[in-house]
Parts: C-alpha cells; structure tokens; sequence
C-alpha cells in the first residue's frame, strides 16, 4: 500500500533512525528544548496582535477520539502572533511550550478562531476546498541526538497554502 505522505503530514517532523537518537530525541522533547514554530490561518479576525493561551488539554469527555480543554487535562501553553489579518481570517505564527495532542487545533478553537480546514475542532468547513488543515509546522530547533550541534530546520509553505494566501491578498486585506 502506498501511502502520500504529502497529503498527511504538514511541515517538519522529527524520526529517530535508531533507539539512542529516540531516547535522546525523547529527553529534548520531554525537558522542553525543542523549539518549534507553526504556521496557521485560522477563522475570524484574532483581536490581539500578540497573546498566550494557558488551558489544560485532555482526553474529552464527550468524544474519547477528541481532545479538549478540560480541568483536569495536563498544562498547555501556546503564544502566537498575528502575521496578516484578511476579511475574515487570520494568518499566525504558534509556538508551543507544551506538547500536547492537538494542541494548537484545541486550543485556537476554544479561543473561537479554529484552523481552516480543521474538520475535527472546527464546524467542518472548508471553503477553500484543501485537504487538510492551514497548520503548518515551520521550523524545528534542537541539539543532534548524536554529534549535539545544533540543529534549525525550516520548511516552507506548500503551494496549496501560499495560493489560499495569495487569494486573501488579492481581496480585502484589514490591519
């Protein structure tokens, strides 16, 4: 079976080729020193230009297959920034204290901006037509799990998020 991964992952993504690189990988991610950056556009107009979120994430207790804020969920903290603001759409850039399921979709949705695209976290529409979501992961900071040099990595926005971006540029853009 052959499988697209273009259609499934969106950015960067960490693989270990053996268990010292795993477990090193592992103890970077687990004491925080990764460093990653998203990408996302997101629905509505986000009001403020720079803002954190600091909700517990866990299992949902409406849907076992979904995450949401919950008190009793493990801390969560995401900052973001806004990049551009469209009509009725922000473009933002996310980093991540925490690494918890789905957090960046949980959290922008409870915040009531979720990711376009998003047909989990969000009411399902995609008038863009994509497959998949607006996330992108844009770059990955840590040390090699072998040599330590440290390593930033970027991956830039595939063609089909630059073209939905240009296509809100070509209407209304706000400030």
């Amino acid at each position: 079976m052959f499988i697209d991964w273009t259609k499934i992952l969106r950015g960067l993504l960490i693989v270990a080729k053996n268990d010292k690189a795993h477990i090193e990988m592992s103890n970077q991610i687990q004491n925080r020193e990764v460093k990653k950056i998203y990408l996302a556009l997101v629905r509505g107009n986000v009001v403020e230009n720079e803002a954190s979120i600091d909700m517990p994430i866990g299992r949902s207790t409406k849907d076992r297959k979904k995450m949401a804020v919950t008190p009793k969920g493990k801390n969560a903290i995401t900052h973001f920034k806004v990049l551009e603001r469209f009509d009725k759409y922000t473009f933002i850039e996310l980093k991540i204290e925490t690494g918890r399921t789905h957090q960046i979709r949980v959290h922008m949705a409870e915040i009531g901006h979720p990711v376009v695209g998003d047909m989990v976290y969000s009411n399902g529409k995609n008038e863009f037509g994509i497959e998949g979501q607006m996330l992108h992961a844009k770059s990955l900071e840590f040390k090699h799990p072998i040599t330590k040099k440290l390593m930033h990595l970027e991956a830039p926005l595939p063609s089909y998020f630059e073209e939905v971006l240009q296509n809100l540029r070509n209407k209304t853009k706000t400030y």
